[in-house]
Formats: structure tokens, sequence, C-alpha cells
């Protein structure tokens, strides 16, 4: 078994359910060439290096040129391309970027957005549970955690932080699975992933504008209407800029966030001992040691492929990556690395120092990781305190298309009912 079939096997839809055992081969070659390409990095310590790395460039305009020109380029039937998001651009043009957003997403500047939302996450989790089963709450019911539960949830968090009307969900969500289509290696080259990826975001930014419009210029206090009032000592983000970025966040926002609650359930209900812990609730720091465990265990995101490019000739566990090269890297597999975690593929929420890839890293930080985390402790706590006698139908259950955003796409669960609403 070569390490580029190893490679083509995690691609591979039927390994979905489990790639972990396949990440454990890839690790025995820490970098490797793969058909396309580019490398891929799997070991913790290498991985880590890269993405504290200034050589290891994310802007897609230093891909190579076939590359770089079909990212830049979108058919002129179709709506005009937009800048760089944030994470695709390097210091200090991402600096400035990450600057403005942060400035009205969370402290210094705005340390009560994510705070205040709490209540409304709290609201909105315990409303669709409510839901489940009706008035009665009791008697045998069969949901679906991932279209009942785990995809609203987020959803309606990301519309009321950029100001998106929540009835617009059926649009932009069309709009979102095309952003994901198009990053996913399973289909066509780097080159042509780029090209359909501008487009769709081009879409999506066009989504933006219209809406912005919409307001006649009036402003709110959303994330949308601060990146365009542009307050404090820098510029304003330019048009495109919001728009770009917009998209982003709007993408993100939800699609890894929706993975990380489903395989939470997934894995509680495969570790009934630790759901059970979580239901009895007096542990007080559980449910944040759970989402740290889940990020590194079964991380929503399980690799970063292709978005990294290197500028110089990169010597690393003995393997020269030439300059020019796209670089993948392989987030889950490095946070099961036994080199770094002992005893790796446990599921462990007592596990101390856990330091995971789930994230990632350097400047590229996620960006919506204060409010991913509160988000999924908040849905599994109330998961875990409310469901009666939760159990699965289907183990493995049906996954999504993307190996890179790995997340079950229906999640069926059988309960007894539903307690009530904790005081």
């Amino acid at each position: 078994m070569t390490q580029t079939s190893i490679w083509q096997q995690i691609l591979d839809y039927s390994h979905r359910p489990d790639p972990y055992p396949l990440y454990t081969e890839l690790r025995k070659t820490p970098v490797v060439r793969v058909e396309d390409g580019s490398y891929v990095v799997s070991t913790y310590r290498e991985i880590v290096a890269l993405l504290h790395d200034p050589r290891l460039s994310s802007d897609l305009r230093n891909l190579p040129e076939s590359a770089a020109t079909a990212s830049a380029h979108v058919p002129e039937e179709g709506p005009a391309t937009l800048p760089p998001s944030f994470i695709q651009t390097d210091a200090p043009e991402h600096d400035r970027l990450r600057r403005l957003l942060t400035r009205n997403f969370g402290p210094p500047h705005c340390p009560g957005r994510i705070d205040g939302m709490m209540p409304h996450m709290a609201e909105i989790v315990t409303s669709e549970i409510d839901d489940f089963v009706g008035k009665d709450r009791s008697g045998t019911a069969r949901i679906d955690i991932v279209d009942d539960f785990a995809y609203p949830f987020p959803v309606t968090v990301i519309c009321q932080l950029l100001g998106v009307p929540r009835e617009d969900e059926p649009r932009f969500q069309a709009m979102s699975d095309a952003v994901v289509r198009a990053a996913d290696p399973t289909t066509g080259g780097i080159a042509e992933r780029q090209r359909r990826r501008a487009k769709a975001v081009a879409v999506l930014g066009q989504y933006f504008a219209g809406l912005l419009d919409a307001r006649h210029g009036q402003r709110g206090d959303d994330l949308l209407s601060g990146l365009l009032s542009g307050d404090g000592d820098e510029a304003p983000m330019s048009p495109g800029e919001v728009l770009s970025n917009a998209a982003l966040l709007l993408v993100a926002g939800h699609e890894t966030t929706v993975n990380l609650i489903t395989n939470g359930m997934l894995t509680l209900l495969r570790h009934p001992e630790v759901l059970e812990r979580l239901r009895r609730n007096d542990e007080p720091d559980l449910a944040a040691r759970v989402v740290e465990e889940l990020l590194r265990y079964e991380p929503p995101v399980q690799f970063l492929s292709n978005n990294r490019n290197s500028l110089d000739d990169i010597e690393i566990a003995g393997t020269t990556i030439p300059k020019g090269s796209p670089v993948t890297l392989a987030l889950a597999a490095g946070s099961r690395d036994p080199d770094f975690v002992p005893d790796p593929d446990r599921f462990d929420p007592d596990r101390e120092h856990n330091e995971h890839l789930g994230f990632g890293g350097g400047i590229h930080y996620c960006f919506g990781a204060p409010l991913a985390r509160p988000e999924t402790q908040i849905a599994l706590t109330e998961l875990a305190h409310r469901l009666k006698n939760p159990r699965l139908v289907t183990d493995p259950p049906p996954y999504r298309a993307s190996p890179s955003l790995r997340g079950p796409r229906h999640l069926l669960v059988e309960i007894d009912g539903v307690n009530p609403r904790r005081p």
C-alpha cells in the first residue's frame, strides 16, 4: 500500500464513517506528495510548525500561474469576482482585515457581543428540543439531530450576528452548499476547484450586496453594519472586502458548527458514560472539556486542503516541499498523533493538556472559535439533560460528501420523550 493510495482512500466516500485508521497509516510518512502534485502533512509537530511558518502562504494569488489565474477568473456571464477574504491573505493584509473583523466581533472592542447572545442561544436550543415530541413531551419519537437541531441552531445564531434575515435561509443555504462543494478535493484539480470556489463566493457576495442595498443606508448593531461603519483608527473595509468576508463568515459560521454538534452527539451516544455525566450536570467544567476533546477526537474540519502554498523550498521531516507547491495540513491526523497525544484513539474529556488542532493555529486560528465553543457546549448539555433514553437508529450514520468538512448528513435518534426545561 503506497502513501498516495492511502490519501485517495481517505478522500473516498466509503471511508467517511471512520478515516482514522487510514490517518494512522498516513502518519508513517509525515510529508507525502500525492497525485495532484500537492503535499500532505499529517504529524502534529510538523503541522504546528507549518501553521506558524511565514513561508507557507494562504494567499491563493501566490499559487502557480495556472491555479492563481483560475482562482481569480470568473466567467463573463457570472457575477464579478471579489477580493480574497481574510483567511486567503497573508500578513500584513491579513492582520488589517482580521483586526477590523475582531473590532466588531469580540474583545476588547465588543466584549459583550458573544456573552450577550448566550441567553438567546439557550432559548433557541430549548425551543428546538420542545418541538421534538410536541406539547405532551412524552412517547417514543424519532428525530434527526442534523435537520431538527444541529443545523437550524447555528444558522439562527449566525443570521442574528450578521444581520441576515432568517427567512432567507433557503437562498443562502444553496449558495453555501455551492461554496463547500467547490472546495471538495475529490472533484477536479486544484485550479478548477479554485475557479468554482471564486464563482460560488461571488454569487454569495452578490446576495449580501442586495441585502445591503435593501437597507437604504440604515445601519444596525450587527456585524455587517459595524464593518461598513469602519469606526476606529483604520480605514473601513472596502465594499468588496465586506462582501467577501461576510460570505466567509456565513458559510464557516454554521457549516463547521453543525458538524461539531452532530459529531459530538454521535460520540456521546457511543460513550454513554460521558453522556450520563453531562446529564447529571454536577461537573461545572465538563461541557467545556467535552467540546475540547471532540475538537481533537472528531473535528469538524479534517484537513485544510490546498489553501496553502509554499513561497520557498521548505525542509520538514526530511522532505523538501518545493517552492510553489500546494500544501494540505491533515489536522485530524495531527490531533491523533501518538507521538504527541497519549492514547489518541480514546475519547477522554478528562485528558490533560489537550492542545488539539481542531481550530487550526497560527495567524489563521479559527476566527469563530469564541462562538462555536459556547454554541456546542449549550447544545450538547441541553440534549444530554432533556432527551429521555436517546439511542442511535443507525450506526454509522450516512455522512456528508465532503471529506474535509466531515460530519453526518443525518443522525437519526429515537427518544422516549423529553424532560422539562431546566430552571
